[in-house]
């Protein structure tokens, strides 16, 4: 039994296929499965049901998995180890970001971080909240992006920025005219929201509902993307509430539309989460530390309403 065996295993556990799982380890599919079909004849047991479409762990594959998992992260943990005393900021490094943060935040670090740590293979995947606390737990990436808090005691959080919302207001609105507008002026059914999956809906959801009049879930319309209600409320189909580093970029006529809150505004906890027991903090403090230097000057709100980014429901 070797730890590249296991680490192959663990693939295939979370991708469900064996072409998908030999792409990310970087090896042949061929040689993946002879590897994998070695452990399983070691150990006297099939780990996978293969005639199942997708693949699906057996259930002696289940307790084998979550004890590679351990076997694995271990084996980690002792490069970290040596990485710490050394000093050095290298190495691969998994994170995810939520599909909120990422067009905005990430082109404004991703330059500095690898010019100042060429040494990081800093691998990044989209996901949403829920993916990202599962995939910190399983141990499949490093840190993330995401919304805070999140009332996860295995998760680590430190505070990035707070990011107030801002309404996009279109010009036959009830609210048009109003130079800054009022949480208790919104109104459920009148706000374009994104789809269901991301935490920005969620916070929205949980502002309006903090106002006693917004009791409805029949929702006018419902998008994928910020820029699609940005065109939809222009078009006059609704106000729309956006993060603050969404507004920009747009243009000097879109910005007429733009509507901040009273003080003290709603707004997000954006942090840099990990879980509790990750032992690459060399990277975690690299990567906080440019984060810092680059949004300092994009963001100086502190007197803020922090929106709670979980699900209410």
């Amino acid at each position: 039994m070797t730890i590249t065996q296991l680490k192959y295993t663990l693939a295939v556990a979370e991708y469900k296929n064996f072409t998908v799982a030999s792409e990310h380890c970087f090896v042949t599919q061929p040689t993946l499965s002879m590897q994998i079909q070695k452990l399983e004849d070691e150990l006297d047991a099939k780990i996978f049901n293969r005639s199942k479409k997708p693949i699906e762990l057996t259930e002696v594959g289940k307790k084998i998995i979550e004890q590679a998992k351990v076997i694995v992260d271990e084996s980690n943990r002792i490069v970290d180890i040596v990485h710490q005393q050394k000093g050095f900021v290298g190495g691969e490094f998994k994170l995810g970001i939520i599909p909120t943060v990422m067009p905005t935040l990430l082109p404004m670090f991703l330059k500095t971080f690898s010019k100042s740590y060429p040494k990081v293979q800093l691998i990044i995947e989209e996901l949403t909240t829920e993916e990202i606390v599962r995939k910190l737990t399983d141990g499949y990436i490093d840190a993330a992006l995401a919304a805070t808090p999140l009332e996860n005691e295995a998760i680590k959080e430190r505070v990035l920025y707070y990011e107030p919302f801002v309404g996009l207001i279109p010009n036959e609105h009830r609210l048009y005219d109003q130079k800054k507008i009022k949480v208790e002026d919104l109104e459920l059914d009148d706000i374009l929201l994104l789809e269901d999956g991301h935490c920005f809906k969620n916070s929205i959801i949980n502002l309006c509902r903090a106002n006693k009049k917004n009791t409805a879930h029949h929702f006018q319309l419902e998008s994928g993307s910020f820029d699609t209600l940005i065109k939809l409320s222009k078009d006059g189909l609704g106000m729309t509430l956006l993060p603050y580093l969404n507004t920009l970029d747009l243009n000097d006529k879109d910005k007429l539309h733009l509507r901040e809150f009273e003080t003290p505004p709603p707004a997000r906890e954006v942090s840099l989460i990990y879980h509790k027991s990750q032992l690459k903090m060399q990277l975690i403090e690299a990567l906080k530390s440019t984060i810092d230097g680059v949004i300092r000057g994009a963001i100086a709100f502190s007197d803020v309403d922090i929106i709670s980014p979980i699900n209410k429901n």
